[in-house]
């Protein structure tokens, strides 16, 4: 019997009450199993928030974990169990016939009761989200992994209010038996039969406007810094926030990123042209409007939307996170009071004072390093005073250990170039030498179109599939950045995908300076899992030997992808200190 890791935090919980806001607690559960990962983690800082944060910083700042009830794991037993769900959810279904059959099936009695009584109280969205018995583990992190679903929770009858609650339970249950769990189950010592789902139901931090419900600011916030610039030092961590919901940095991996030891200094851009167009031009937000078209089934943004940042403009969201473009006297100018193209910098917090955040945030990643005994990162939502920017309200949303390594490697400048060089680059996450790996799979870049990057992430998974298989690691190199979901941007690949690469490439796509957001969960999972990840940029020095590369043996060729063999391993180097690599052949 699986041990109960989670009983010391849940033992200073209460149960549900079948009351939510109005209830005495803003952390409660609903049964008798575990909490899972990410609601442990929760608890875990319940009371270190309470007794550090919520009074040190107001009345600017009201710090707080948004309220919330756990749908405790024994819950998802008895649903399998009465449902007789286990022999599609390992069947390998696809996704879509596997969250049908969960639809269909119907939750415990007690569940039902509970879950009636909350939405009759509010009418506010609410976040369904994924807290699994392996989630947030230290080197297995499953970010991304499970489903999160936002509801609107705004239907004017409770009956609507309850049926979309339900089935976006029933979704993050099913999103445990996923094409996408499966096969990042493979990569770990892990099999899904080892796997039990809790869900926690919480208020979403932010504010309605209109027909869009959504925070000023959303955060990831991470301990150590992979690709530190200026006078910022790796240890000094970094921190990537962006307008609206945090799906637009975590899974689309857009934001403004900084050091917060120098919460002033601009990201390296080489010109203000570049800063312009690599600035957040959409954001999420919660569809308080009209309906989009129905979809329980396997569509997990049924009930959100991405606006255009003028949308925020028209709320009035823009005023105490954005700076504006002068054209006259070619600057970026702190705030929006004069006309121009807007740049969310976040400058009017972050260089003025504003508002204590960078202060909250910088004894915050202490507090929860303290707490968790390792490097964390750390996610939340920040919701502003319309008009005078505070009060402010922060969401805190989770806590999760990361991983870095210490390995002293050494790489001299006259091992970055010569005749046995495959790549080089001095943009390089991890640290330490690789010198197993003989397949390498790539985007062949003569093939490669940006408006087929779809059909080459599905080409990806064939081959992965294959290579993980055959307990066979390999080297992945591809166009554009990795995992993200603009496919103008590069090949939108979700991490079970690629699971088997241990070293990545991307080359940088011709008129785009874009680098990989550290704060994605796509990030995250690289860093858990030790994947040595190079950028090339194609204005460096340094490029990548495809001549040699397309000259090894074939084992399979695709449309746009090709897997070779080599005839002896590579030397794989990274300089974790100093950021640089090499791949080296024979």
């Amino acid at each position: 019997m699986r041990k109960k890791s989670y009983s010391p935090y849940q033992g200073n919980l209460n149960r549900f009450d079948r009351h939510f806001f109005d209830g005495k607690e803003i952390f409660t559960y609903i049964g008798s199993g575990e909490l899972g990962g990410k609601a442990h983690g929760l608890a875990h800082m319940k009371g270190v928030l309470e007794s550090n944060f919520k009074e040190r910083y107001a009345p600017d700042i009201e710090v707080e974990i948004p309220t919330l009830t756990v749908i405790t794991t024994d819950l998802f037993d008895k649903f399998m169990k009465q449902n007789n769900l286990y022999e599609i959810a390992y069947s390998g279904e696809r996704d879509d016939l596997i969250a049908l059959a969960f639809q269909q099936a119907d939750l415990p009695v007690q569940l039902v009761g509970d879950l009636r009584a909350l939405v009759q109280q509010i009418h506010t969205p609410l976040a369904v989200r994924s807290s699994s018995m392996l989630e947030d583990a230290m080197f297995e992190p499953f970010a991304s992994v499970y489903a999160t679903k936002m509801v609107s929770n705004n239907q004017p009858d409770a009956d609507s209010r309850f049926r979309t609650l339900i089935e976006a339970v029933k979704f993050v249950y099913a999103s445990t038996f996923f094409k996408s769990a499966g096969d990042y189950m493979k990569v770990t010592h892990h099999s899904t039969r080892d796997e039990k789902m809790a869900v926690i139901i919480q208020e979403v931090v932010g504010e309605r406007f209109g027909e869009r419900f959504y925070p000023h600011i959303s955060g990831v916030m991470r301990s150590y810094n992979f690709y530190p610039t200026g006078n910022a030092a790796p240890e000094e961590g970094v921190v990537d926030l962006a307008l609206g919901l945090g799906r637009i940095i975590v899974d689309d991996g857009v934001s403004w990123s900084y050091s917060p030891a120098y919460p002033q200094a601009n990201p390296p851009y080489k010109s203000i042209g570049d800063l312009l167009k690599e600035s957040q031009l959409k954001f999420w937000a919660i569809n308080m409007g009209k309906p989009s078209a129905y979809d329980p089934i396997i569509r997990v943004t049924e009930h959100m939307h991405k606006y255009g940042i003028e949308e925020s403009e028209y709320d009035g969201t823009l005023r105490h996170i954005a700076s504006t473009y002068d054209p006259q006297d070619d600057r970026i100018r702190t705030g929006t009071g004069i006309k121009g193209p807007r740049v969310i910098d976040f400058a009017p917090i972050l260089k003025t004072d504003l508002l204590p955040l960078n202060d909250l945030l910088t004894n915050l990643l202490k507090a929860c390093e303290d707490a968790v005994g390792s490097m964390v990162e750390i996610e939340f939502a920040v919701n502003l005073d319309r008009e005078r920017c505070t009060p402010a309200k922060f969401g805190f949303l989770q806590v999760r250990p990361m991983v870095v390594t210490r390995a002293e490697v050494e790489i001299g400048d006259g091992e970055m170039s010569g005749d046995r060089v495959l790549l080089a680059s001095e943009t390089v996450l991890g640290n330490g030498v690789l010198d197993s790996i003989r397949d390498v799979v790539f985007v062949d870049p003569d093939r490669f179109d940006v408006k087929a990057t779809h059909a080459i992430a599905s080409e990806l998974d064939s081959v992965n599939r294959t290579l993980v298989a055959s307990k066979r690691p390999y080297l992945l190199i591809g166009l554009g950045r990795w995992g993200t979901t603009d496919t103008l941007a590069g090949i939108p690949v979700e991490f079970g995908q690629i699971s088997g690469a241990k070293a990545i490439v991307e080359l940088s796509l011709p008129g785009s300076g874009s680098t990989l957001s550290q704060g994605s969960h796509f990030f995250h999972n690289v860093t858990s899992f030790k994947i040595f990840y190079f950028s090339v940029h194609h204005w460096e020095e340094y490029g990548i030997d495809w001549k040699w590369l397309k000259e090894q043996t074939m084992v399979s060729e695709g449309t746009y992808v090709r897997h070779v063999e080599l005839p002896s391993p590579l030397m794989i180097k990274v300089d974790g200190k100093n950021g640089r690599g090499v791949i080296r052949h024979d």
